[in-house]
């Protein structure tokens, strides 16, 4: 798997050496760090996919395992047991499933696909697989039924004709059930597709087809003829018998439920139209819209239920999809957020003779999957446990931080708690098959998904799980009213003014900043008290590109509109009256695209917005979109950056620090020839920065934009970043900031707070920060920022930044401990809280001036290794020269630090710190889509994260250990249940016939009698289980025989095991003989030619 590139290690060697020369210090102090990562640790698996199965297309329930399947679109499978109990699997050709069948409580699985294949999954093993497949040639595939307990499989096709397959030897059954023998002389047409094949609950040698065109047919498979045909001049879509087996039920394409009898011939008994308008002149009623699926469920002590979907009249226009429950007299209509795939009712036995007794319907819709309790008045719907709301907003951004502190989970969870729904069913979740993996690997893991609406969600990733922990919604800092005229508006994003953009955390002062489309930045504080703000604190700034602006004495832009004294609340700038986000304004005035809400704002436990900063328009244009973000909780500062230049606000003080354009970061050394810009010529960032402002962005588009740098939607085009081909227009726009505690000038010999800023035409700068003393100063003296020149140039835009002491251990950033904001105690004890001093994790005090620092910096195209104070570069790796790196990360794994990039062609690679050496490179994803690129990411301890589909987390490790203790980790889909006992048939029945009849299929169906089936019809693929498969099948599909010995074994009357086993073996000795003499007869007499 691991894809070694011989040519740019050797680039990666001769680049080192050929750099070694100029550099004095550099290779002597390095030699002393000692690589601890090697090649052996890294491997790339997948682990774990969470969220909604996208695009489902079919389910089916295991009643005795527990055990939920949903298949999809696209071929793929997901199982749910007990919450924290899911599995993925995927069908190798990607074609839609359209039906699938458990052999219950044997542990495996029978999927159906559109491309006419039929596979046999083995549950039994952590990480199911296909045991067999059987490919039709000739006909397509409509409706499978599997009856319980039996190895024979009926499959029915477009055609109308009805296959048999043996599950355990995935052939095919010579005997065949042909539409024209069924319907006979019936029907002067082809009858359609089979829509349903079901056996009679009580007579398993009668199987009932139904066939699209309306005519279903009882078909006797001893004598190999219909007994009964019952024809309706309406198309059926499903059919369902009462378990006494003498009623059957079919729904139909106008809106109507037809009861037949078995024996009554001619007409349904009776017609239920159960959304029709009765008229009174005795006329049918009028037709309703098809009912898709019908399901007839008794009950022992009360009237059976009756549940469908679909059947609503036409007039209902807008109306939301229903599901209908018939209960005796009443008929609820259940409305859906999503239309209906499929719902199946929960049934206390799995016998399909006995009274059903059913508790709870498991409704699959197209973006939700419902429960309904049955049992509780009102039908409640039970509460989700499974992680499946990840898309309630389309996901913008995502972030990914494994070994966070150990009290942060409990927190989120206990101001999440609160936020729960109620009115949920009192119930225990239905579905709670398998059991949870044995994993030790414990430490805490925060999933943070920003969305379209502006809500940001904190998930509990722990363990290979995923719980929802709290959601926190941003927009109810703005005013939502927006005038209608708002609507055909400029380029700012109106679909989803509110989508999250990118999202800055620290983890140790539970600090919050967000950037949304808007050209908006909210910083939250985390607070176990509810709060009431009077006014939501507001600063605007104003960010122009103005190249003529230089000269002028007071700086370029650093005008901000509103900067208050420490003590006042900031005003809000700009008439109210103008709708926020016209671009028509005459004077181009300095507005704000969103207007934040002015009246009180009643916060809740948990995230509480401290300081709202507004990008607003400047002469005519809008804002350009922020590409990138940071906050540190140690100096109280933020900083966000765009296309235009970079913003430091001291959230402290509420105050911007600095206001600089780019260009102005660099001083008179600005290494590029850049052309004055007229301000209206253009409202586009150049270089396609963020495709959310975009003039030709679609609204989907729009919400698509990768955070901060990717280019437009084809990913295979490389981009030269050298000088010459910058822009003429030479936009230079903010791509990445860290901070740190670190030598900010060349030869200093002490310490001192920067933040380091990357550009996207591959610049590093620095710029010094003088902080006032903790406690009161803090909030009164100003923060000093001195921009100290380049650090190095990179080729490509600069995606990441991290710095490492002289042992080559990362340094993180210095943070100060999370506090309470709202103590409610006295003055002075709030002073006591306020004055702990920022803890800074950097090991400034202890660390001898002569030891250096590292500084590693990442591009789209390349690495580099600075040695501080020196400023010279000790090593530089050319990570791509065909394609540009989408995400890096300079990582913690067990045994040291690397750097982890994904690449826009797929490629997922690791680098050694400080040396750069390649230690893995696997082509991951052949195709990558806006989507992956936008929400890629590595955490610590070799996890990354991407979002898959609109729906779903694909969660995937590169590390070894992680790979190894996988499969430990992963939770059993199947546990050893013993089947419950069959309804008893009773005396009376037993004595005079009724009750259940039983069928020897094997004498039917298998080869003997049947003989062997067409060649060409359909060709068997051995599947990729494995012996560990064969294992679990052999154990798995069991006949009945073998069933009940193992229900006597438990019983401990082990004594009769050898009769039995004898026995068993008469009896199939017996049958022999009776079919070979069978065949001896009927081919005693026959010449040759007749064979």
């Amino acid at each position: 798997m691991k894809k070694f590139n011989i040519r740019k290690v050797l680039d990666g060697l001769k680049e080192v050496s050929s750099s070694t020369p100029s550099v004095q210090v550099g290779p002597q102090e390095n030699h002393l760090i000692q690589e601890t990562l090697q090649s052996e640790h890294f491997q790339l698996c997948k682990t774990v996919r969470h969220g909604f199965p996208y695009q489902p297309s079919s389910m089916a329930f295991d009643p005795v395992q527990k055990i939920l399947a949903i298949g999809t679109q696209s071929g793929a499978l997901r199982l749910f047991g007990r919450p924290g109990v899911e599995c993925y699997c995927q069908h190798e050709s990607g074609s839609a499933v359209i039906q699938l069948q458990f052999l219950i409580n044997e542990g495996a699985l029978v999927s159906a696909l559109a491309d006419d294949s039929v596979h046999l999954w083995n549950l039994r093993q952590k990480r199911p697989a296909i045991l067999h497949s059987l490919k039709f040639n000739r006909e397509r595939i409509t409706f499978c039924h599997l009856p319980f307990q039996s190895k024979w499989l009926y499959i029915g096709t477009e055609r109308g004709n009805i296959h048999i397959v043996n599950v355990e030897s995935f052939t095919l059954s010579g005997y065949v059930i042909m539409w024209n023998k069924a319907i006979e002389l019936s029907s002067k047409a082809h009858p359609g597709p089979v829509v349903h094949i079901s056996d009679n609950p009580m007579d398993e040698g009668k199987l009932i087809i139904g066939f699209e065109s309306g005519i279903v047919v009882l078909w006797d498979l001893k004598s190999k003829k219909a007994d009964y045909r019952y024809t309706y001049d309406e198309a059926i879509h499903s059919v369902a018998w009462h378990h006494e087996g003498k009623q059957f039920i079919c729904s139909h394409s106008d809106g109507t439920l037809t009861i037949w009898n078995v024996r009554g011939q001619g007409k349904p008994i009776q017609t239920i139209t159960p959304h029709g308008k009765q008229p009174k002149d005795g006329k049918k009623p009028e037709p309703c819209k098809p009912i898709l699926k019908v399901e007839y469920k008794t009950t022992r002590n009360g009237e059976p239920f009756m549940i469908l979907s679909g059947g609503l009249s036409y007039d209902t226009v807008g109306r939301r999809p229903c599901l209908t429950v018939m209960h005796g007299k009443s008929t609820a209509v259940l409305e859906m957020d999503y239309p209906i795939v499929d719902f199946l009712t929960l049934c206390e036995t799995p016998y399909p003779n006995d009274f059903q007794e059913p508790y709870a319907v498991v409704v699959l819709l197209e973006k939700d999957l419902v429960v309904i309790d049955l049992a509780q008045n009102g039908y409640p719907i039970f509460e989700n446990p499974y992680p499946l709301t990840i898309h309630e907003s389309p996901v913008t951004c995502c972030e990914y931080f494994a070994d966070c502190p150990v009290d942060l989970i409990p927190a989120l969870y206990s101001v999440g708690s609160r936020q729960k729904r109620q009115g949920y069913s009192k119930k225990e979740w239905p579905i709670s098959g398998g059991n949870w993996g044995q994993g030790t690997q414990s430490y805490p893991e925060i999933i943070i998904t920003g969305h379209a609406d502006g809500t940001v969600k904190f998930w509990d990733a722990s363990a290979i799980m995923l719980q929802v922990l709290y959601k926190l919604k941003t927009a109810k800092v703005f005013d939502r009213n927006r005038s209608k005229e708002d609507k055909g508006s400029t380029e700012v994003s109106d679909e989803d003014p509110f989508a999250i953009q990118i999202m800055a955390w620290c983890p140790e002062s539970r600090m919050l900043c967000v950037a949304g489309v808007s050209a908006n930045v909210i910083i939250y504080r985390f607070s176990k008290l509810e709060v009431t703000t009077e006014v939501v604190q507001l600063l605007e700034v104003r960010m122009q590109y103005e190249l003529n602006d230089i000269e002028s004495p007071d700086g370029g832009g650093e005008q901000t509109s509103a900067l208050p004294t420490p003590g006042a609340s900031p005003q809000t700038s700009g008439p109210p009256s103008h709708p926020s986000t016209s671009s028509n304004n005459s004077d181009g005035g300095n507005m704000p695209c969103l207007k934040v809400r002015s009246t009180p704002l009643k916060q809740s436990p948990g995230y509480q917005v401290d300081l709202v900063v507004q990008l607003v328009w400047v002469g005519g244009e809008p804002p350009q979109p922020i590409t990138s973000l940071a906050l540190n909780s140690s100096y109280g500062l933020l900083v966000f950056g765009n296309s235009n230049g970079l913003a430091v606000v001291d959230y402290v003080q509420k105050t911007v620090v600095l206001n600089l354009g780019t260009v102005e970061l660099y001083g008179s050394n600005d290494p590029y020839q850049r052309q004055p810009r007229s301000p209206r010529k253009t409202r586009q960032p150049s270089g396609g920065l963020c495709d959310i402002n975009e003039g030709s962005a679609t609204s989907e588009d729009r919400c698509k934009s990768p955070t901060s740098d990717h280019r437009d939607n084809s990913f295979s085009r490389s981009r030269s970043s050298s000088v010459t081909s910058i822009d003429k227009e030479a936009r230079e726009a903010i791509s990445s900031f860290h901070f740190s505690e670190t030598f900010a000038r060349k030869g200093d010999s002490t310490l001192t707070p920067c933040l380091y800023v990357g550009t996207s035409l591959g610049t590093v700068l620095a710029l010094a920060l003088t902080l006032p003393p903790a406690g009161e100063q803090r909030q009164l003296q100003p923060v000093i920022i001195s921009p100290t020149g380049m650090l190095v140039r990179l080729k490509g835009s600069i995606m990441r930044m991290a710095f490492l002491d002289s042992g080559g251990s990362q340094l993180p950033p210095a943070y100060e401990p999370w506090y309470e904001p709202n103590v409610t105690a006295d003055g002075e004890e709030k002073e006591k809280v306020r004055k702990r001093r920022p803890v800074s994790v950097s090991p400034s005090t202890s660390q001898d001036l002569s030891e250096s620092q590292y500084a590693v910096v990442c591009s789209e195209k390349q690495a580099k290794v600075m040695s501080l104070p020196s400023q010279t570069c000790i090593y530089k790796h050319s990570i791509t020269e065909a394609s540009f790196v989408l995400r890096a990360d300079v990582v913690q794994m067990s045994q040291g630090v690397c750097v982890a990039c994904f690449c826009a062609n797929g490629h997922i690679m690791t680098l050694s710190v400080p040396g750069l050496r390649p230690l893995m490179d696997v082509n991951y994803l052949p195709l990558t889509d806006m989507r992956i690129a936008r929400t890629f990411c590595f955490t610590n301890l070799g996890q990354a994260m991407y979002l898959c589909s609109p729906t779903e987390i694909q969660r995937i490790t590169y590390s070894q250990d992680t790979c190894e203790n996988l499969q430990e980790m992963l939770g059993e889909l199947f546990t050893p249940v013993e089947t419950p006992e069959a309804p008893n048939r009773g005396f009376f029945k037993g004595l005079f016939g009724g009750g259940a009849q039983s069928l020897d299929r094997e004498e039917l169906f298998g080869e003997v009698a049947a003989g062997k089936a067409s060649r060409g019809l359909a060709q068997h693929i051995p599947g990729p289980g494995g012996i560990e498969g064969m294992k679990g099948a052999a154990s798995g599909v069991v006949g009945d025989l073998a069933r009940a010995r193992i229900a006597l074994d438990e019983r401990g009357q082990k004594l009769g095991e050898l009769d039995e086993r004898t026995a068993a073996m008469m009896a199939s000795a017996d049958s022999f003989s009776k079919h070979a003499h069978d065949m001896m007869l009927k081919c005693k007499d026959k010449k040759w030619y007749q064979f």
